[in-house]
């Protein structure tokens, strides 16, 4: 669809460059590089750099020169507003950067006077910007699009509700009823998470919850290194944080510590590398609890951009996600796909990521919570990926997954919503 007359759309968002470190700022990013290109202006608001504990400035250059970026005061409660490395928690709610709605608010309707813009979106897992564009909303009347990637709440099981503290519970119920109440569409990353939102939120129509996935941005893969052949070594690479609940790897070091016992794996011919996992110092005790610390090793965080050649240098690519995640897809797993490098899923066979990985035409998965199904799926994919026959994703599955085609989905859904205001 071509659109000849830009329009503008007020972005809030935490996740935006030059916060370093995960993957949540891609998605925000992306569209802000990409919108332009399907007739949107992004006008952006994050918070001041002084709210990061982490700062880079690798990724400040893709930011495209279209956009608008705004940014103001937010205070970090644990690192700026601690006596003795304690504050009140009230001050933390709905997350730690919630003085940012004081200075956001302000600045946002300045930026809606000088830009006229279209709409309003924002963004979680950072609650607070979806507390300062209700403001907005409520202020200026514009259509709102809440993008909650996953869901704020999971009440599946009773005895270990997300989030766990009832206090926060209660302020995260409450905003996802102001989201029901304000917002004129709700975007989700799975089909899960729609799912889900939906059995909370009878009250609201299957037509306002629209799904962008995540994806990943071609720029990244301009210059792939060259693969000369095959390594002795297979070198298997997990790239990303791993958390204790969510990405259990117990089941998996236990079947590397049988694997090794059994004489078939061995520091000669298998290395899986852990890059940036976020709990370095737990994991390290789990190596040398199962004995496998010549197996695995712990890298530290590096730039976006070093990880991509990484990944596109390893052997094969490992995701992990447990069941209590069904709802979730990695963000890395785009990236995976593009790779085209053999991916290995430990996760739930019922969950979003093993269907993607399958409408991908990949079926090297296993169940992550059994020890005995990670060393069965891990046996065969270095069987599979050492033979050259473990199946990779299409060119044209993979041209699905870009961020241009993600932005291309939000504008249509802008125009959607922009359209319905003026109409």
């Amino acid at each position: 669809m071509v659109r000849t007359s830009p329009k503008r759309v007020l972005m809030v968002a935490y996740h935006f460059p030059p916060l370093a470190g995960g993957s949540g700022i891609l998605r925000t990013l992306g569209f802000a590089r990409h919108l332009p290109d399907c007739g949107w202006q992004p006008l952006v608001l994050s918070p001041a750099p002084l709210a990061y504990a982490q700062r880079g400035d690798a990724q400040l250059a893709q930011i495209g020169a279209q956009a608008t970026v705004r940014r103001t005061l937010a205070l970090d409660a644990a690192r700026h507003l601690a006596i003795a490395g304690r504050y009140p928690r009230c001050l933390a709610l709905p997350d730690r950067w919630s003085s940012w709605w004081l200075s956001a608010v302000p600045a946002g309707l300045r930026m809606i006077r000088q830009y006229r813009p279209d709409a309003i979106w924002s963004t979680y897992p950072i609650a607070t910007a979806h507390l300062i564009a209700l403001t907005l909303q409520k202020l200026s009347g514009l259509p709102w699009i809440a993008d909650q990637r996953d869901p704020m709440l999971d009440d599946s099981d009773p005895l270990a509700p997300y989030p766990p503290e009832a206090r926060l519970h209660r302020m995260h119920a409450w905003i996802e009823q102001r989201i029901a109440a304000r917002s004129t569409a709700i975007v989700c990353t799975t089909p899960g998470a729609i799912d889900a939102h939906q059995r909370r939120l009878g009250q609201v129509a299957r037509e306002r919850f629209h799904l962008i996935e995540n994806g990943y941005d071609e720029d990244g893969y301009a210059d792939s290194p060259e693969r000369t052949g095959q390594r002795s070594r297979f070198q298997l690479l997990h790239s990303g944080v791993i958390y204790p609940s969510e990405r259990d790897p117990h089941p998996l070091f236990e079947a590397l510590a049988k694997l090794r016992h059994d004489g078939v794996l061995h520091a000669h011919n298998f290395q899986l590398v852990l890059r940036a996992t976020g709990h370095d110092a737990w994991l390290a005790r789990l190596l040398v609890k199962y004995g496998i610390a010549d197996l695995v090793s712990l890298e530290p965080l590096q730039p976006h951009g070093a990880a991509l050649q990484e990944m596109l240098a390893a052997d094969g690519l490992l995701l992990l996600q447990a069941a209590n995640c069904n709802a979730q897809i990695p963000a890395k797993l785009y990236e995976y796909l593009r790779c085209r490098r053999p991916i290995l899923a430990l996760t739930d066979l019922a969950g979003d990521s093993a269907a993607k990985l399958r409408h991908c035409g990949i079926d090297t998965i296993g169940q992550l919570a059994s020890s005995g199904d990670c060393a069965r799926a891990l046996l065969r994919f270095l069987e599979l990926a050492r033979q050259g026959r473990a199946p990779l994703a299409s060119p044209a599955a993979i041209d699905l997954q870009s961020r241009q085609a993600r932005s291309n989905a939000l504008a249509d859904l802008l125009d959607q919503v922009s359209h319905r205001r003026t109409a």
